[in-house]
Order: structure tokens, then C-alpha cells, then sequence
């Protein structure tokens, strides 16, 4: 070699060693310039390990010099059995006894001799699983990357952006064809100088502790294009600027609508005609929603009509980047669902009380009576069961004052508009839930329940909730014609108020306009500070009706301040 000179830069030994799994492995380069990767049971002493780690480094270096049979027989035994001395040193330079198993011997720093190479170890270094951009970038609304990691966090990686060169930037063809920009952050806003232009991401994972991995590169498929100017959220900002302080929480709540239902060949010529076909495309909507969200500085944001895709690939690493933790409830039987996001900084999750309805009323004993009154209408109990929809329940308590907690509830009721006798059954079981989770789970703790009730201000669904009970000769138990009546008295406990109040709308389709979405509070608890202005009218309609080049959904978000009484 070279006369014991110490390598510029030691080697590196990567081990990667986690509880969940039985066995650790273990990566390195041997000086000709092969790859090994061992894989060692954890429990296994060190000893077995740094034998098999140098019969294995003989192994390459007699495969290295394909010799002739003649050649080898000159070079004589030493050829052959050149086992190299391997051991493994700690941090402090103590030999690593040979009994200690794997787990516990092969630490972050210890030193791996193979013979006279050495090699640091690197137990667990921070890496990147996944790097991926958005497909769709527009000029004006947030680039946000999903990342995905092991032993890093997004948090703390580091983000390098890069712009394609024009072919005017001059500069040799051959050249690097990338320019950086002098963004540095996680989430990348293009200006309208990057209109056609790709991006280039660099990202290196770290973990927090001064510890990178190595880095990874994605490219944007397509260029940056032009946004569509002004959105109907752009005036609603100006009043979230800024997060709200500790004493009060900013909720949102907004049906997104699902790609599921906006790219059907219905939807397109029938409901949604007057829009756009690209603004009815999911990369297109989910750079407007996630402009739209990030700008409220929300700590509660309840969601409706969420695709399973978009949850995780789209809108849980945005938010995730703006400071929020998101919870996906699925509905069975389809593609869509409810999304929960809170702020982590304001509060953590105490735990998660989800429902299916149907499921719920047919196996938890809360709702036998309710089951037994129902079982009397044959034809409403069937359609009730064969809905799929959820109630989302999350439980979340305040970081800086533990003696605050909330219970936030989250739901899509049964759409049809003479389902009003159904929708009366899904919100009994509703309360019934909730109440379970707020006053004997955690005893009286407030409510905040969101969703898309599909119920306006004159429905039996809104009365119930608002004044704690229905009476039997309600008109929506005949919703739907007098074989599908099923009438029976209903109360829950709660005190609730509609915190934005009855907006003229909050969903604005061709054939229909009305209130349909809430955010009830519980008024013993909490207080409106703030409503959040709906867009005007004039807003709503520039291009007819919703969604728009302008608007990503068929619905209009909810915004509220609320304070603690």
C-alpha cells in the first residue's frame, strides 16, 4: 500500500439496526472497489460476524485477478488464503470484545479494520426513502415536495431548488444545465420569471442532531405554468395572516370534493359544465387547495371528500410542511374519506374515536335502542345500512395548558336530497358517539363538530343538532314519502351553535345553491371571535358557479376563530 499513510477520508461501514427487525445489516467497499452487503442476526456475538466479515473480503480478492490456474500456483498459498485480520475498535479505540452481540457492538464510530483498510461505522444514518414533486406547478402557489425518510425527519433536512437554464442564460450546452436558486426552504413558490422552466429539488436528510445522509435529486416532469391570477381565498388571507395566539383556535371546515366524483364524464357535461376541464383535474385543484389551506394558518382543519392519494401523497407533506398533523378516516366501500389536520405546536392527539354509522348502530351497545325503534322500518334500516359513511372523532389536548382539551368530531352526511329521514338517523348516532367520547371517555370535554351535513337551515338534521332534540312528527321522517316514514323523538345533551352562522350558501353548483357545511361549537365552552368573510357573490359567480379556473371545490370553506370562555 501506501506506506501506511491514513486515508484522506475513512471509508464508511453503514449499519442499519432497528428493534423491529431480527437481523442487522451491514455495507461496505472493499479497497478493489466491490460492494459487500451482509445481513447478521442482532444477537449473534460480534466474534461470528468479523469472521464471516473476512473469509468473505478473502473470497473478492481471490475473484479480483481471474488468474490462470498457473498464475495462482506461483503466487503460492498466499494467494489463496489472504484471510485479512478484521476487527472492530470503539470510539475509544478499545477493542470490541468478540462475545458482545451484534446489536449492542456496532456502534456509531467504532472503526471496522480489514486488514489495513479501516471503515467508520455509520449505525443508522439519516436516509431518504422518497423524494417526489408534485406533477403540476404553478407560478404563485406553493411547490410542496413529499419526503419521506428513516432516521430523519423533514424538519430538519436541508433543501437546495434549481431552475433549468434557458437556452438565453448562454453558457456552453454541455454545461450544467441547472441554476440554483436562492431558496433554501422546504416549500418552493415559483415567480412568474420561472414560467417554463422545470425545477430541480436536492434535498440531504438530517435528523435534527447534526447528522446528514446522503443526498437525493428529483426533477419536475413538466414545467412551471402560469397560475390563474386571482382565487377566491386571496382576499380571505388577508385576514389569517398569521396563526392565531394560544388562547384561541382557527378552524376550517371544507368539503375538497373527491377526483373520484369531479372527473366523471357526468360531472364534466352535466353538473360541472361551465368549468374548465383542466381546472377540474386533480393536479390542477390541489395546487389552488393547498395555496387555499396553507393561508388560513389553521389549527384545525376538517375536511370532507378527501382521496385516499391526496391524503398521502399530496395534502398530508403540504400541511405537514405548514405545521400540521393530518388523520385520514377512509369510507369503506370507496376511495374517499375525512381528513382531520391540528396544529402540533397547539395541541397533541389524545386518541382517535372513529366510526363507520351503519357498523356502529348494528354492534355498539350505545346504540341498541336506537337499533330496536329502527328494525321496526325494514326499508329506512336497510338504506341507513348500506351507507358508507364515517364519523371522525379526534380527541386533542392543548400543549400549553393540558387542562384544555377538545373534542373534535368530523363528518359527511348521506347526500341525497330526500334523504332527509336517513341523514336524521346518521346524526342520532352521531351524538350518541360523541357524547360517549366527551362526557364518559373524558368527562365534559368541548365539542367542536365540522363535516358536510347535506342539511340546510330549514332541515330536521340542523334543528336537532342546534336545539337538542326532534319530535316525532317531524316533517323530514317522511323525506322521502310516507312508506319510508319512521318516526320516533330524538335529544342529545349538547349546548350547539353554528359558529359561521346560515350563509345564503357554502356549496354553489349549476343546479343548486345552499347550506350545506357547519362548524357547531359547544356554546358552554367556546366563544366566536371571528368569522372568516365568504367570498361575495360576485366572487362566486365570475365564472359561473363552482368550481372554477378560480375555486377547486364545488364547496366554500368555513373559517372561524374561536376562544375559550
Amino acid at each position: 500500500g501506501g506506506g501506511g499513510r491514513p486515508p484522506a477520508a475513512m471509508e464508511r461501514a453503514v449499519v442499519r439496526c432497528v428493534p423491529s427487525e431480527p437481523k442487522l445489516s451491514l455495507r461496505f467497499v472493499l479497497p478493489d472497489g466491490s460492494i459487500r452487503h451482509m445481513q447478521r442476526d442482532q444477537a449473534e456475538p460480534l466474534g461470528r460476524a468479523l469472521a464471516r466479515i473476512a473469509t468473505n473480503a478473502a473470497k473478492g480478492h481471490g475473484k479480483a485477478g481471474k488468474k490462470s490456474k498457473k498464475a495462482r500456483a506461483e503466487d503460492g498459498a498466499e494467494g489463496e488464503a489472504a484471510v485479512p485480520a478484521v476487527r472492530l475498535f470503539s470510539r475509544d479505540g478499545a477493542a470490541v470484545a468478540e462475545e458482545v452481540p451484534n446489536a449492542a457492538a456496532w456502534q456509531d464510530g467504532a472503526v471496522l479494520h480489514i486488514g489495513d483498510a479501516q471503515y467508520r461505522v455509520e449505525r443508522n444514518p439519516p436516509a431518504l426513502t422518497e423524494l417526489r414533486l408534485p406533477r403540476s406547478l404553478l407560478a404563485g402557489f406553493p411547490v410542496c415536495p413529499k419526503v419521506s425518510a428513516e432516521f430523519a425527519v423533514p424538519q430538519h433536512c436541508l433543501f437546495r431548488w434549481f431552475r433549468e437554464q434557458r437556452p438565453a442564460d448562454g453558457g456552453d450546452a454541455a454545461e450544467e444545465a441547472w441554476v440554483e436558486t436562492a431558496a433554501a426552504e422546504r416549500v418552493f413558490t415559483p415567480s412568474n420569471a420561472l414560467v417554463g422552466l422545470r425545477l430541480k429539488l436536492r434535498c440531504t436528510p438530517g435528523d435534527g442532531e447534526q447528522r446528514y445522509g446522503p443526498a437525493r435529486e428529483v426533477e419536475s416532469s413538466g414545467p412551471v405554468e402560469a397560475g390563474p391570477g386571482a382565487c377566491t381565498f386571496d382576499a380571505r388571507h388577508l385576514y389569517t395572516k398569521k396563526v392565531c395566539g394560544h388562547g384561541s383556535v382557527r378552524a376550517v371546515s371544507y368539503n375538497i370534493l373527491a377526483d373520484t366524483y369531479a372527473q366523471t364524464e357526468f360531472s364534466r357535461t352535466v353538473l360541472y359544465p361551465y368549468c374548465a376541464p383542466y381546472a377540474l383535474e386533480i393536479d390542477y385543484r390541489q395546487n389552488l387547495l393547498k395555496k387555499e389551506l396553507a393561508g388560513y394558518s389553521a389549527d384545525l382543519i376538517c375536511l370532507q371528500e378527501v382521496d385516499k392519494s391526496v391524503f398521502v401523497d399530496s395534502l398530508a407533506p403540504a400541511l405537514d410542511a405548514f405545521g400540521l398533523e393530518g388523520l385520514f378516516r377512509i369510507k369503506e366501500k370507496q376511495h374517499e374519506g375525512l381528513a382531520t389536520f391540528y396544529r402540533r405546536d397547539k395541541f397533541s392527539l389524545l386518541g382517535q374515536h372513529d366510526i363507520a354509522f351503519s357498523e356502529a348502530l348494528l354492534s355498539e351497545p350505545l346504540h341498541k335502542e336506537l337499533c330496536e325503534q329502527l328494525a321496526k322500518y325494514p326499508l329506512v334500516q336497510e338504506k341507513v345500512l348500506q351507507r358508507s359513511s364515517v364519523l371522525q372523532v379526534s380527541v386533542l389536548q392543548s400543549t400549553t395548558n393540558p387542562s384544555r382539551k377538545l373534542c373534535v368530531a368530523n363528518t359527511h352526511l348521506y347526500w341525497h336530497p330526500k334523504g332527509g329521514n336517513i341523514r336524521l338517523i346518521q346524526i342520532a348516532v352521531a351524538m350518541s358517539h360523541i357524547k360517549h367520547v366527551a362526557c364518559d371517555l373524558y368527562p365534559s370535554i368541548p365539542v367542536i363538530f365540522c363535516g358536510d351535513f347535506n342539511s340546510t337551515p330549514s332541515s330536521g338534521t340542523y334543528s336537532f343538532i342546534s336545539s337538542g332534540g326532534i319530535a316525532e312528527d317531524h316533517e323530514d321522517w317522511v323525506s322521502n314519502g310516507e312508506e319510508e316514514r319512521c318516526s320516533m323523538s330524538l335529544s342529545h345533551p349538547f349546548k350547539l351553535l353554528s359558529a359561521c352562522g346560515e350563509p345564503a350558501y357554502t356549496n354553489y353548483v349549476g343546479g343548486f345553491h345552499g347550506c350545506l357545511d357547519y362548524i357547531f361549537i359547544d356554546r358552554n365552552a367556546l366563544e366566536v371571535e371571528q368569522v372568516i368573510p365568504l367570498p361575495s357573490h360576485e366572487e362566486i359567480t365570475t365564472h359561473q358557479a363552482l368550481p372554477s379556473v378560480s375555486h377547486p371545490s364545488d364547496h366554500i370553506a368555513l373559517i372561524c376563530d374561536l376562544k375559550w370562555k
